[in-house]
């Protein structure tokens, strides 16, 4: 079975996102949108409701693969994939940021690069990788070989197994200040972007503010951030199984996925999401 609609213009009149406009964004106070996107419809779709920002995420292993991790995911499927997304951004204004996934970048800087440079070949204008630490050395080299990078603090899926399961991190006093440490040394750097996901609000709001010119992008990390992202299918309320607290269904408030989709964009915009309580964590 095979679809005959034609591809239509996209009526977006937005100008492209560069990383110069994001910062500009952020500097100026206004939130920062990013959602998760796998496919050439849905990258569309999104664009057209004023996305800011797209994720090519690893979390397509859990979603679209069926894993209970984003472990198994290759690169080869990450570049597919980001290929699909890139040609329904094509007319677009998003910004496209590709996963490193697992495996791809941690035995050295120049595989790191190659893994990069594969994404980016495939339509990625950026590259997130995650982890805080050694990686510092990997955002360097690869900055100072033109590849925007975002990096992923917090609750880092790829490490999910080392960190006990899917929990807060940085409660304590202790690994709050390690956060924050490595947020600085991932800022000096050259990241420009960064994921901070299941944090205390509190923690997030310090690494913004250690980091001022840093675009920051929270997930369950409170409304302190530059920006927010979710998960396309939790924020459409299709995933199944309990969802994390910070997810907001953004579907049941809308009758369509475009409304659904226009609606998470003006709820980011004007502060109405997150709610500092309700998607929100607390320090111990």
């Amino acid at each position: 079975m095979s679809s005959h609609a034609q591809p239509t213009s996209n009526p977006n009149s937005r100008k492209p996102a560069t990383l110069h406009s994001l910062r500009a964004m952020h500097a100026r106070g206004e939130k920062v949108t990013m959602l998760t996107a796998y496919d050439a419809t849905f990258a569309r779709l999104a664009d057209e409701a004023g996305l800011d920002t797209l994720l090519v995420g690893d979390s397509l292993g859990m979603l679209l693969q069926g894993y209970n991790s984003t472990i198994p995911v290759s690169l080869d499927e990450m570049v597919y994939h980001t290929r699909c997304v890139a040609r329904g951004l094509q007319g677009g204004s998003a910004w496209l940021v590709s996963d490193l996934p697992f495996g791809s970048y941690q035995q050295s800087p120049a595989q790191a690069m190659a893994s990069a440079a594969a994404l980016m070949q495939a339509g990625a204008q950026m590259v997130k990788l995650e982890g805080g630490g050694w990686t510092a050395e990997m955002v360097r080299f690869l900055v100072d070989r033109g590849v925007p990078v975002c990096a992923h603090l917090g609750l880092t899926p790829q490490s999910v197994h080392a960190l006990g399961g899917y929990r807060v991190q940085g409660r304590d006093a202790d690994s709050a200040a390690v956060l924050r440490r490595h947020a600085r040394e991932l800022a000096d750097a050259g990241a420009a972007m960064m994921v901070l996901e299941l944090m205390p609000s509190s923690v997030a709001a310090d690494v913004q503010a250690d980091n001022p010119g840093l675009v920051t992008i929270g997930i369950g990390a409170g409304p302190d951030t530059a920006g927010q992202v979710l998960v396309l299918h939790d924020m459409l309320g299709v995933t199944r199984g309990k969802l994390p607290r910070f997810v907001r269904n953004f579907m049941a408030e809308g009758g369509s996925i475009e409304d659904a989709l226009r609606r998470y964009v003006a709820a980011v915009k004007d502060g109405s999401f997150p709610d500092p309580v309700a998607h929100a964590y607390a320090a111990s």
